[in-house]
């Protein structure tokens, strides 16, 4: 690959983002707009209102990311847009921006996974001088986030063996509820990490799920759990108020020792050179942490602006896609659900 670039273009949830990438590795720019304090309001997303957000700033994002990039629309090579999963109305906002602008300049419209999207972020750099070594195949990857937390197996470019995933709750889902349940902000990820630096991790004994003979996931029992501890707590005559911080780092040792352990396992049984940790959660502290700690293979983790949702990812996957010639019509539909395992070509 060589002298290609790509406009990326995100808006599968409650982010705004566009960018540019060179050749799959060099971030030439990355803008994202959030809309976190205008859902925290609600204590989660409200859908109709992100969709009408990216509405407002799709085209001033994507403006704002090419000049950034010091390049006009005619500097690109091609137009990668998420496709899916995601909330259908904010897809169709990015989908129908992308179609829009690949009309008008004749660019190539690459419609890209976005958890595919996610893997790639760790193939991204923000310079253009030597770049590290890339990723090794077979490389183990586990995807946490809001809504999504699955183990696959990359073998290739483009090739991936989905493991397992959570049957419930995604680890990023549990993290916002329980957040709610101890009376912590949103997002719920953030707010259990900070509250969880003074607390105690092994204060209050949560159960794990560990789903054995399965690369599967469940939180649901464990949500149960913290819910069950919070009105004992609460029902307790004697307790003047809630161990926040102890119940947050008890909860998140919890979800991270099943993370991590059953994503070691998987890299061993299946002789993986490498471990891919990406998603909105992978930028929680004691997971990049006790992941990096406990492995023994190399572990690749994007840095904290790559984890949560951004268009440098979709470009990034998008060049790849580029190259290999996939190119997509502008008959393309969101695909609110789309696993990463239908996508392997």
């Amino acid at each position: 690959m060589e002298n290609i670039r790509v406009l990326g273009i995100e808006t599968s949830c409650d982010e705004t983002a566009a960018a540019v990438v060179e050749d799959g590795r060099i971030i030439l720019s990355s803008v994202v707009a959030s809309q976190v304090d205008l859902h925290a309001q609600f204590g989660g997303i409200y859908p109709e209102v992100a969709s009408r957000q990216h509405i407002l700033n799709i085209y001033p994002i994507i403006e704002t990311a090419l000049r950034e990039a010091h390049m006009d629309l005619k500097d690109v090579d091609a137009i990668a847009v998420t496709r899916g999963p995601g909330l259908p109305g904010s897809l169709v906002v990015g989908i129908n921006a992308a179609k829009g602008l690949s009309l008008g300049s004749g660019l190539p419209l690459l419609g890209i996974n976005h958890l595919e999207g996610h893997l790639y972020s760790a193939w991204l750099h923000e310079f253009s001088g030597e770049l590290p070594p890339e990723p090794r195949f077979p490389l183990l990857a586990l995807i946490v986030s809001g809504g999504h937390t699955e183990l696959a197996l990359m073998e290739d470019h483009r090739i991936y063996r989905r493991l397992g995933g959570t049957l419930d709750d995604a680890a990023g889902e549990a993290f916002d509820k329980v957040a709610r349940l101890i009376g912590l902000s949103y997002p719920g990820g953030p707010a259990i990490q900070r509250a969880a630096e003074d607390g105690n991790s092994k204060a209050i004994k949560f159960p794990r799920a560990w789903l054995p003979g399965t690369w599967n996931f469940s939180f649901s029992g464990l949500k149960t759990a913290v819910l069950r501890t919070v009105r004992e707590l609460e029902a307790d005559a004697d307790a003047e108020e809630l161990p926040v911080a102890d119940l947050a780092a008890s909860f998140q040792d919890s979800v991270v020792d099943v993370l991590v352990k059953k994503t070691l396992e998987a890299a061993k049984e299946l002789k993986a050179k490498e471990i891919l940790v990406a998603g909105g959660v992978s930028a929680n502290k004691a997971l990049r942490e006790t992941m990096i700690a406990e492995s023994r293979l190399p572990v690749h983790i994007p840095p904290l602006s790559l984890c949560t949702d951004n268009a440098a990812m979709i470009a990034g996957a998008g060049c790849y896609r580029f190259d290999v010639g996939q190119r997509d019509g502008l008959d393309m539909d969101a695909l609110p659900t789309w696993p990463l395992s239908e996508i392997s070509s």
